[in-house]
C-alpha cells in the first residue's frame, strides 16, 4: 500500500484584500496539517482573489501576490506539505493565471494555465495570456526580493508534473478540465496519479452536477485523485463561488465539503490508498496500450516522498453518496450566504425591503430571514468570526450575541409596506398584500413599518398640474394610455426614493449606527422582458433574487413556508401576481401576466432559447413550432415571438441601470459583463419579423405537411408536449 493523506479546501476570500486571504490561507494549511495531509490544495488565484478583474492589470497587484508568497515561504508553512497557492505571474511581457507550487519554503515550479474560461461570467483573455509552450518547461528567473530571500534564482516554468519518489503530481487549474482534450488525460498516461484542479467556479442553479460528473469522469476511465479546490462566498461582485471542495478516486467521491456556508475556510481531508490506481490502470488494456505511445510531457524530479507505508492505524476514506441540493434549498442558501458577506464586508448595518406582499419581495424577505437563520446556527456551532461579525452589525454590548433568528432580524432587517390608493383596504385584493407583508414579517421578525405615499404622489400630482394645467387620469378613469403609465411611474418612483431615504435615516431615529443597504426584488424574466419601472423599487444597492425566474420563485416559497417556517409564503405564492399600480374597480383588477402580454412560463422559454441556444427572432419561431405546435399554429406562434422581441427591445435600455443581482440563472440579461448586446435596437425588426411571415406563409400552404414534421419531435423544444419547457 501506498497511503497518502491529502487536504483541499473552501476558502472565503475577497478581491484585494490581502490580509484577509493570507489569513485563511495560513488558517486550511494549520488544519491540513493538524489533519496529516501533506497535500494542501487552494482555490484558483487564492492570494488576490479570483475577481479582481482589470485590479490584475496592475503591477501592484502581482507585487503584492509575490510579498504575500514570500510571507508563506519564509515561515514554516510549507514544512513537510506539498501546497498549491494560486496567483497572477508576469513572465517576460507576459501575464499568467498560475499555480505556484511550494514545499519545505521552496518554489518548485509555476504551472501556468493553458485554456482561459472566457465565457458567460468570466473573461480571464481580458487580464491573462493562455500558456502555449506544451512541449517543455522553460526557466523563470524570480524577482529580486523573492530570490534573495529564498536563495533560490530560477524555477521551472509552464507545463509540466512532478515526479515524487513514490508517486506523480500535476496541476490542472479550473476551465482546463473542461476543454475538449483536458491535460489529465495525457498526465495520467505519463504516470501521474494525483491531479489537483484549484478553481474559481460560481454558483448556478443546478450546475453542480454537471461539475461533479466532469471530476468523475476525469479518474472512471483512467483511474486517479482527483482533488478540487473553490472559493467559497462572494469576493466583491455579482457572483457566489460556491464551494463544494471535493476529492475523487477512480470515479468515486471519498469527501466533499459544503456547497454554502458562512464559514472563511472549510478543510476537505481524504486518505487514499494509491495502489488502487495502480491496479485499476493495470487492469484497463485500452489505457495500457496508449500509455505506451503517448506523447512525453516535462516533469520536475522531487527527491521526497509523500506516501506512508501500510499502517492499521490509518483508514483509508470510503465512497460517499454525493451531496446535492434542491433548487428550492440553492434559493434559500445560495443568495442568504452572498448577502450576509455583501452585509460584513460593505460597513453596513443591515438591509431594507419595500416588501409589498407580493411572491418577489416576500422571497427576498424569506432569504434575508434564511440569512438570519444561518447566522445564528453558525454561532451555535462555534464559528467565532460569524459571531464576531453579528455582534458588530447587530451592535450587541455586554457580551451579548445572537441566540434567536427573529431577534437577529429585528436589530438588522427593516420591511417597509408602501401603501398608496391602488393599496387600500377597501380594496380586498390591496388589503391581503397588507396584510401578508405584515404577516410575514412577523415571522421573520424584522422591523415592520406601514407607510402610506399618497400624498407624496399628490403633491407631484398638484405640481404637474401647476406647471402644465393638466392632471392626469388612469385608464380606468378615462385616461390614455401615456397617462395611466405616467401615473405608474410616479408611485414605483417615489417608493424608491423613500426607500433610500429610510434605508440612511431610519438606524439614526432609531439610534443605531451605519446605514442600512436597500434590497430590489425584481426577477429574472421581468428583466428580460422589461416589465419593471426604471428608478423604481427595482433600482437598490443590490438584488438577491434578479437572475432567478418566477418559477423557481414560486418553488421556493412554497418550500420556505415549511423548511423555513415562514408560513404566511404559501399564501403569498397562491395570490395572482399583480403591481397594485393601477386603481382597482369592480370590472378591472391588474395582473402582471395579463399587462405583459405573456406568461411567466413563456418568459422562460424566450429566455433560454435567447440566450442558452442564442436564438434570434427566426429561430425562435422555427424552435416554438415545434414545441408548441400541438397547440398553437405557426401564424400565433409568430405572434408571440414577434410580441416578445418587440418588448425586449424596447426596454433592453433598462438593463444598463439594473440593480446588480446575484448570479444565478443561466439566460440572465444582466448586461454589466454576462449578456453582452445592444440596448438600442430597431424594435420593428423588420428584416427578420419578415422572414417569420414568409415561412407562417410556406407552412399555411400545407397545414398537412406542417402537422406532419411537427410531430417529427425534432427540435431544442420537444415536440408535441403541452409544456413549452419540455426538452430546454
Amino acid at each position: 500500500m501506498r497511503l497518502l493523506k491529502v487536504a483541499t479546501c473552501n476558502l472565503n476570500q475577497w478581491a484585494m484584500e490581502f490580509d484577509c486571504n493570507l489569513k485563511n490561507i495560513k488558517e486550511s494549511i494549520i488544519r491540513a496539517k493538524e489533519a496529516g495531509a501533506v497535500i494542501r490544495l487552494g482555490p484558483e488565484l487564492e492570494i488576490t482573489g479570483y475577481g479582481c478583474e482589470d485590479h490584475f492589470l496592475e503591477l501592484d497587484t502581482i507585487s503584492h501576490a509575490w510579498e504575500c508568497l514570500k510571507d508563506l515561504l519564509l515561515g514554516d508553512w510549507t514544512d513537510g506539505i506539498l501546497c498549491s497557492f494560486g496567483m497572477p505571474v508576469i513572465k517576460g511581457s507576459e501575464r499568467y493565471n498560475c499555480q505556484v507550487l511550494c514545499m519545505n519554503r521552496k518554489i518548485i515550479m509555476i504551472r501556468a494555465k493553458m485554456w482561459l474560461a472566457n465565457d458567460g461570467n468570466y473573461r480571464e483573455l481580458r487580464w491573462f495570456t493562455a500558456w502555449k509552450q506544451k512541449d517543455k518547461l522553460e526557466e523563470f528567473q524570480l524577482p529580486c526580493d523573492i530570490s534573495e530571500a529564498l536563495q533560490q534564482r530560477t524555477v521551472p516554468f509552464g507545463y509540466g508534473f512532478m515526479q515524487f519518489l513514490d508517486t506523480a503530481v500535476a496541476a490542472e487549474i479550473c476551465e482546463e478540465l473542461f476543454a475538449p482534450i483536458p491535460p489529465h488525460a495525457e498526465l495520467a498516461l505519463n504516470g501521474v496519479e494525483v491531479f489537483m484542479n484549484a478553481s474559481g467556479s460560481h454558483h448556478q442553479l443546478r450546475k453542480l452536477d454537471i461539475r461533479i460528473r466532469a471530476f468523475i469522469g476525469a479518474t472512471h476511465t483512467r483511474g486517479g485523485v482527483y482533488m478540487y479546490s473553490n472559493h467559497q462566498g462572494c469576493d466583491g461582485g455579482r457572483l457566489y463561488y460556491d464551494g463544494c471542495a471535493c476529492v475523487v478516486v477512480n470515479g468515486d467521491v471519498v469527501a466533499q465539503g459544503s456547497q454554502f456556508s458562512l464559514k472563511d475556510v472549510e478543510v476537505v481531508v481524504a486518505q487514499i490508498d494509491l495502489d488502487a490506481v495502480a491496479s485499476l490502470r493495470g487492469s484497463i488494456s485500452s489505457f495500457q496500450e496508449q500509455a505506451s505511445c503517448k506523447r512525453f510531457v516535462s516533469f520536475i524530479d522531487v527527491p521526497y516522498k509523500l506516501c506512508q507505508p501500510f499502517n492499521l492505524q490509518m483508514s483509508l476514506s470510503s465512497p460517499l453518496k454525493i451531496s446535492y441540493h434542491s433548487p428550492e434549498e440553492e434559493i434559500a442558501f445560495g443568495p442568504g450566504c452572498w448577502l450576509w458577506d455583501y452585509l460584513r464586508r460593505s460597513g453596513a448595518s443591515g438591509f431594507l425591503l419595500p416588501l409589498s406582499g407580493g411572491a418577489d419581495s416576500s422571497s427576498v424577505a424569506g432569504i434575508v430571514g434564511c440569512m438570519c437563520q444561518l447566522v445564528v446556527k453558525e454561532i451555535a456551532n462555534g464559528d467565532e468570526q460569524v459571531k464576531a461579525d453579528a455582534i458588530r452589525i447587530g451592535n450587541y454590548t455586554n457580551g451579548q450575541f445572537p441566540i434567536d433568528s427573529k431577534e437577529f432580524a429585528k436589530r438588522v432587517f427593516y420591511t417597509v409596506f408602501m401603501g398608496s390608493e391602488n393599496r387600500q383596504p377597501e380594496n380586498k385584493s390591496s388589503d391581503a398584500t397588507r396584510s401578508r407583508a405584515k404577516l410575514l414579517s412577523e415571522e421573520i421578525g424584522s422591523w415592520h413599518l406601514d407607510v402610506s405615499i399618497d400624498s407624496v404622489v399628490s403633491a407631484f400630482l398638484s405640481l404637474f398640474q401647476t406647471l402644465t394645467g393638466k392632471r392626469p387620469r388612469y385608464k380606468v378613469d378615462g385616461g390614455s394610455n401615456i397617462e395611466n403609465l405616467g401615473l405608474q411611474n410616479i408611485q414605483a418612483r417615489i417608493r424608491m426614493v423613500l426607500a433610500f431615504m429610510m434605508a440612511s435615516l431610519l438606524p439614526w431615529v432609531h439610534s443605531k449606527p451605519g446605514f442600512y443597504l436597500v434590497l430590489g426584488s425584481s426577477n429574472v424574466d421581468e428583466g428580460l422582458r422589461g416589465y419593471l419601472t426604471k428608478y423604481d423599487c427595482s433600482s437598490a444597492d443590490i438584488n438577491p433574487i434578479g437572475s432567478i425566474s418566477k418559477q423557481d420563485l414560486r418553488i421556493f416559497l412554497r418550500w420556505a413556508a415549511t423548511h423555513l417556517g415562514f408560513s404566511s409564503l404559501a399564501e403569498i405564492e397562491a395570490a395572482p401576481p399583480t403591481a397594485e399600480l393601477e386603481p382597482i374597480r369592480s370590472n378591472y383588477s391588474q395582473l402582471d401576466e395579463v399587462d405583459m402580454g405573456m406568461t411567466y412560463e413563456e418568459l422562460s422559454v424566450y429566455g433560454r432559447l435567447r440566450k442558452i441556444f442564442r436564438c434570434g427572432p427566426v429561430s425562435m419561431f422555427k424552435n416554438l413550432c415545434f414545441g408548441w405546435g400541438s397547440k398553437l399554429s405557426p401564424s400565433e406562434v409568430a405572434e408571440k415571438v414577434k410580441h416578445f422581441f418587440k418588448y425586449y427591445s424596447i426596454n433592453r435600455h433598462k438593463m444598463t441601470v439594473l440593480t446588480p443581482s446575484y448570479h444565478a440563472e443561466s439566460y440572465s440579461p444582466e448586461d454589466n459583463r454576462f449578456d453582452l448586446r445592444q440596448f438600442l435596437y430597431n424594435s420593428r425588426w423588420p428584416y427578420q419579423f419578415r422572414k417569420i411571415d414568409e415561412l407562417v406563409k410556406e407552412l399555411s400552404v400545407d397545414k398537412d405537411a406542417s402537422s406532419s414534421s411537427t410531430s417529427d419531435g425534432v427540435g431544442i423544444v420537444a415536440a408535441g408536449s403541452a409544456d413549452p419547457k419540455a426538452g430546454l
